[in-house]
């Protein structure tokens, strides 16, 4: 049962590294695009959940959502990949500034796409 629990905390560590590092490479390479919008960590958020709907099909078709693989690949590499916490600060930031109709488009983007895509990554695979 332990040995069992520190695999999983291991896989979702490793995952988590692995999803963390390419959010911050993908955000290198989106710098100074769209000055004011945070257009890296749209991409990243909307591409994470595309990614997770996908994976969360193929692990429900097989039956295997609690495998080693589906936790490193969800809960590690989709955590950390994804950055809901740096989207929070970022729209708190534009309200902020009064930047109102940013913080709309922003938070209004990211949650409908979000969930559209997590949807269409399922049923492409289901």
């Amino acid at each position: 049962m332990v040995s069992d629990i520190i695999k999983n905390v291991l896989a979702v560590g490793a995952g988590s590294f692995l999803g963390g590092a390419a959010r911050y490479l993908i955000g290198l390479i989106m710098k100074g695009i769209g000055k004011g919008f945070p257009w890296a960590t749209l991409t990243v958020n909307l591409a994470g959940c595309f990614i997770i709907g996908l994976l969360w099909g193929v692990f429900s078709k097989n039956g295997s959502e609690g495998s080693n693989w589906a936790l490193f690949l969800t809960v590690g590499l989709c955590g950390g990949f994804t950055t809901f916490s740096t989207f929070s600060k970022e729209a708190l930031m534009m309200l902020q500034c009064g930047n109102i109709w940013g913080f709309v488009c922003y938070v209004s983007i990211s949650v409908i796409a979000g969930i559209a895509l997590v949807a269409l990554g399922y049923s492409i695979v289901r």
